[in-house]
């Protein structure tokens, strides 16, 4: 099934927003077998959404569109969308009671503006936002095809696509291939790389299944879909390559699941009852944080240390003045240092450690801007490296991140 996304607002064409709707869109329909093959960045402009519009179902069965919902003047999308489709501005009190509902457990009292948002086209379908304000519309025309209007706010329409307009949307357009997936998250290849190693392995998949390369700094997603009628036939080839797969690359595998590397780790960590620590100086803590955003780290993650300065690194981790001295505090002796001292310091049996030059200054001709020195610890047990990341501050950052997430990871499987 064809697939066409419009994103509306003013914000995205003046670079004020970014659009990450769409492109979470494409990669969770994919999935399903439908394919987004148009996706459209439109102002708040009634005659451009409309041709927009148009254009959207010459491609495809299905519409889907964000944004141009809020409460404000500036918000057209729903009175665009009832002079398109027909019928007439309507009071849904559904709508009101859901925004009732919302406004309740935040404490905050209705006013005019939001009051506004049950006024709905009647020629559409409304489907409650249980996270928003804004309802979601589901139209349809004579011939079938469908246009569906969520909010534009990211957490919205990521959570409501997932429980209330896939599920709709997979039983108004039922297919009787049944997909299945497969994901496998590898770690010490550039997608270039990894194309060559298994390249032979790839060439010989027939043609109901397909590999996906997704790659992103330190990892690439490896996604094996299937399609078949047979169910029972196809899963069993999934599960088949996928151990094929799985058997080529060996330890480069961190999981068979599609989780970020600290979900990994974190699942690592309660499956085997090791509790982790953080000692960090050019990651400024974001190690800890990208642990602490999962549900149940309380379980594991002791607690960390921003050692941002060189006293705190001596003062709080331990790490010998002679060492920074020597060698500088970007250096593998202060962080294997830095690892034991977040042991120390916070009763872990895991630690990990990095100090580095984020940028944009601060590099030299022998430490230049992107290089970080990164530790992970358990027990006595160390893997350690320099290494060198290119781009922005927040890229470096980002980039080390998830390389001291992965030297974790990779320590922890030896268990």
């Amino acid at each position: 099934m064809k697939v066409s996304v419009i994103v509306i607002g003013d914000e995205l064409l003046i670079g004020q927003v970014v659009d990450t709707n769409s492109g979470w869109i494409a990669r969770h329909i994919s999935p399903y077998g439908w394919e987004v093959n148009d996706v459209q960045t439109v102002g708040d402009n009634a005659d451009e959404i409309r041709r927009s519009i148009d254009r959207a179902f010459e491609l495809s069965s299905v519409v889907l569109t964000t944004g141009g919902l809020g409460p404000t003047k500036d918000d057209i999308t729903k009175s665009v969308l009832c002079d398109y489709f027909g019928g007439e501005m309507v009071t849904d009190t559904s709508v009101t009671e859901n925004v009732n509902r919302i406004f309740a457990r935040r404490g905050i009292k209705m006013n005019p503006l939001t009051a506004a948002q049950a006024i709905v086209p009647s020629s559409c379908r409304v489907i409650q936002n249980r996270v928003g304000t804004a309802p979601i519309m589901w139209f349809e025309r004579e011939d079938g095809k469908v246009l569906v209007s969520m909010p534009g706010v990211p957490f919205e329409t990521s959570t409501m696509m997932s429980e209330a307009v896939f599920p709709a949307l997979r039983e108004r357009f039922p297919s009787p291939v049944h997909i299945e997936h497969a994901v496998l998250m590898v770690t010490d290849y550039t997608e270039s790389g990894l194309a060559m190693k298994i390249s032979a392995w790839e060439e010989s998949l027939p043609e109901y299944l397909h590999l996906a390369y997704l790659p992103k700094p330190g990892l690439i997603r490896l996604r094996l879909d299937g399609h078949h009628e047979d169910v029972a036939f196809i899963r069993g080839e999934v599960a088949r390559e996928l151990a094929v797969l799985k058997e080529i690359l060996g330890s480069a595998v961190l999981a068979d699941e599609d989780l970020t590397p600290a979900e990994i780790l974190l699942k690592e960590c309660v499956e085997k009852g090791v509790t982790i620590s953080t000692a960090e100086s050019c990651t400024g803590g974001n190690i800890a944080h990208e642990l602490t955003l999962i549900p149940g780290a309380s379980e594991v993650v002791n607690g960390g240390v921003v050692s941002y300065s060189n006293g705190v690194k001596v003062n709080v981790l331990g790490v010998s003045v002679a060492d920074i001295d020597a060698n500088g505090a970007v250096s593998i002796p202060v962080v294997r240092q830095m690892a034991a001292g977040a042991q120390r310091a916070a009763s872990s049996r895991l630690a990990v450690a990095t100090s580095g030059i984020a940028g944009p200054g601060g590099g030299s001709e022998e430490k230049p801007v992107g290089t970080v020195c990164i530790c992970a610890r358990l027990d006595d047990k160390e893997l350690y490296e320099t290494a060198h990341f290119n781009g922005s501050r927040a890229r470096i950052i980002d980039s080390a991140t998830t390389r001291a997430l992965i030297l974790a990871i990779k320590l922890i499987k030896e268990l």
